[in-house]
């Protein structure tokens, strides 16, 4: 089923929506929206130039467990040579901007990271439900990625990378701290190439409402 969520007054259960992950049309990208809608497993992915919102709510949850990121020879070569220092939360709106326009991004025909949606996730940073990595060499700012934190789980939504490796740098740093805090999973959201070289693989939906509505919170 696909549900019209004009005429709804809150998110129906995504185990109801489409086998294929497709759930719904319709709504907005409030902050308010996708506070409700991220800790379900539920994310807004359609070309922000057009209309209705699309969102998406797979049933089998692409992620990767903290404990289990794969870290290359290349890149433990990289982290060895500290050329680059890893933050928490200390540029977010240049992170959703980068994340935005690196290459061009935001002038494809099929970009999703719009102006609408970047405000959103300020105003998510803002309350508190939103968090970010950043990398740096020296003071710039070389790549990074943001997400949404709820329960044990960090719900990634976007990432970019100038240098190169900065972007897997970011993920290895954020399941670091993750793990610090005795475990819990970033929720990758697509399944990509990229992401399931470094340990991404898929676990169940209920075990995914495991993390994210879990009583034990992380630390940011």
């Amino acid at each position: 089923m696909i549900f019209d969520l004009s005429r709804c007054n809150d998110f129906p259960d995504p185990r109801y929506g489409n086998a294929d992950g497709f759930y719904a049309v319709g709504g907005t990208v409030s902050p308010e929206s996708l506070a409700k809608a991220y800790p379900l497993g539920i994310f807004p992915y359609f070309e922000f130039r057009q209309e209705p919102v699309i969102w998406w709510a797979p049933q089998e949850r692409f992620v990767i467990h903290s404990g289990k990121i794969h870290i290359s020879h290349s890149m433990r070569n990289m982290i060895n040579k500290r050329r680059y220092r890893c933050t928490i939360n200390e540029a977010f709106a240049d992170v959703v901007t980068g994340c935005a326009c690196i290459d061009g991004r935001i002038d494809e025909s099929n970009a999703w990271l719009g102006p609408d949606l970047m405000e959103t996730w300020i105003s998510l940073n803002g309350s508190g439900h939103a968090k970010s990595v950043e990398v740096w060499d020296g003071d710039e700012l070389v790549g990074g990625l943001y997400g949404f934190i709820s329960g044990r789980s960090f719900i990634g939504d976007s990432m970019f990378s100038i240098a190169p490796g900065a972007s897997k740098l970011a993920l290895i740093h954020l399941a670091g701290h993750i793990e610090s805090q005795g475990g819990g999973i970033i929720d990758c959201q697509l399944e990509t190439p990229h992401l399931k070289s470094m340990g991404g693989e898929y676990i169940t939906y209920e075990e995914y409402l495991s993390f994210t509505l879990s009583d034990r919170k992380l630390e940011w």
